[in-house]
């Protein structure tokens, strides 16, 4: 999909594929248009989950194919070049939310009334990366690798947690790693996770990310090494002020 913009319904859903769903968490970072869409889309997911499934009516489907057959077609839209204002892209982007809950069918049940669903009723609920990213006090800082790719790392010390997400960023050596470290305030190098061999990619990195003054990235021996055996490719400042 060219417009990454339009990823936000499936990202809320978490229906995005691995390479997607990296990229999107890279471009959300500096996009909080889609961060404030993502989160009023998880909001309504969540009010929808909460209610109360039941099976649909036997002639549901018979009803709806009815109506469908009674629907006129539009006519094929005319590709024009005057330009899209926001405002209609944002209504374009909501068409999917709009899909979803027309997906959602209302009918009696008994005494009550429930909800059909076509999908799975579970609560979503941000992961460990999501809500370091979506934190209020989320610090950013971005490295350009130039042809090699980019780098982003995202550190929140309300969630003692920071995630590093990377854009187009080329394999490593055959045999070798890339691994994350966590620089301490006495300069000592803490490992922090090993990269997947990807290039789109986004990894909640396990170690004192509270309290370190910088992120660095080495090449290492596949299983990554107990300390630095290579000088940082990247190297991320963390340090307050």
């Amino acid at each position: 999909m060219n417009d990454i913009h339009l990823l936000t319904g499936a990202y809320a859903l978490d229906a995005l594929d691995p390479d997607e769903r990296a990229r999107f968490e890279a471009h959300v970072v500096d996009c909080p248009e889609c961060a404030e869409e993502v989160a009023e889309l998880r909001e309504t997911a969540t009010m929808l989950s909460e209610l109360e499934p039941v099976a649909p009516p036997a002639e549901l489907r018979t009803g709806i194919l009815d109506l469908v057959a009674q629907v006129r077609p539009l006519p094929p839209e005319v590709p024009h070049d005057a330009p899209v204002e926001l405002s209609t892209r944002r209504r374009r982007r909501r068409l999917p939310l709009i899909a979803a809950a027309a997906a959602l069918v209302i009918v009696g049940a008994g005494a009550g009334i429930g909800v059909w669903s076509p999908w799975e009723a579970n609560s979503p609920s941000l992961s460990a990366a999501e809500q370091v990213i979506a934190a209020e006090d989320a610090e950013r800082e971005v490295v350009d690798l130039g042809e090699a790719g980019r780098a982003t790392v995202v550190r929140s010390v309300s969630e003692e947690g920071a995630v590093l997400m990377t854009e187009d960023m080329v394999a490593p050596p055959k045999g070798k790693v890339y691994q994350v470290w966590f620089q301490t305030s006495d300069d000592d190098m803490v490992p922090a996770g090993v990269m997947e061999p990807v290039p789109n990619q986004t990894l909640l990195l396990d170690g004192p990310a509270a309290d370190a003054t910088g992120v660095g990235i080495t090449v290492e021996p596949i299983g990554g090494s107990k300390a630095p055996t290579s000088d940082p490719i990247a190297l991320f400042d963390l340090a307050e002020g």
